[in-house]
């Protein structure tokens, strides 16, 4: 079965499958916290996931102080979050959940507009999928963040920074990412949030895909990054990409 990782289609985010498939999941274990107000909601996701070889559901919160609670005691390598749930929304449960744990985000919901998904990734989610999506998406979509893979292509990201950072970017790069970085490690990182792939990093800098891969690693540590996606906001409201910056494979009018 081909593996989706998440594209654009009209007004709103849809999942993808992608030409290629994505190496084969990891025999390790895969820990799961669901976090949703709707008892029913939070059944169908459990018996979903646990019809799949080496998911487990660990535990479940009816809100966002519950989630955020099991998550420091549990650490769940990945918390499937609702965004509009009692007591604390989705976005702030997820800052604190990541602030304190290794685990992964993905934010499950019906609402499919831009600005949610900047809000989640702005919090630092590493995927947003739909509650409609089919069954093998949601189990795709879990194994693709825990592997820490982004669940939404660069490219979609990239318009959704664009959009909502074009008014408060800052006026100069900030100079930190320069000083963490060198000349090549900033020029794979400008690439990331233009949404290029690694593919088309490579042919971009006439280098080999597998070094490519070896500076997207460096790059997400030495910035602190859990993936790709995160890269390309902090590219943004960063300054090191401005929204007026051409578009690969596009002309200046």
């Amino acid at each position: 079965m081909p593996s989706a990782c998440g594209s654009i289609s009209g007004d709103g985010i849809r999942p993808r499958y992608y030409a290629h498939r994505m190496q084969p999941a990891p025999a390790e274990r895969v820990s799961v916290l669901i976090a949703d107000d709707q008892r029913l909601v939070r059944t169908g996701f459990r018996v979903i996931l646990a019809s799949e070889p080496g998911i487990e559901v660990i535990g479940e919160a009816a809100d966002g102080v519950e989630a955020v609670e099991l998550a420091r005691s549990l650490q769940p390598d990945v918390v499937l979050m609702d965004i509009r749930m009692p007591h604390l929304d989705g976005f702030e449960a997820t800052r604190k959940i990541l602030a304190a744990s290794s685990g992964k985000v993905l934010i499950l919901t019906t609402f499919d507009s831009d600005e949610y998904v900047y809000e989640a990734l702005r919090a630092g989610a590493s995927g947003f999928l739909l509650k409609d999506a089919p069954a093998d998406q949601l189990i795709t979509a879990v194994r693709c963040v825990a592997a820490g893979d982004a669940l939404i292509d660069p490219s979609v990201t990239r318009r959704l920074i664009a959009r909502f950072t074009r008014s408060v970017r800052p006026a100069a790069p900030t100079p930190e990412i320069a000083a963490k970085l060198t000349a090549r490690e900033t020029d794979v990182l400008r690439l990331i949030a233009r949404g290029l792939s690694n593919t088309e990093i490579a042919a971009e800098l006439v280098i080999e895909e597998s070094t490519v891969k070896t500076h997207v690693g460096r790059v997400l540590t030495k910035l602190g990054l859990r993936d790709r996606v995160q890269a390309v906001v902090l590219a943004y409201e960063t300054g090191l990409v401005t929204a007026d910056q051409r578009e690969p494979g596009t002309a200046r009018n």
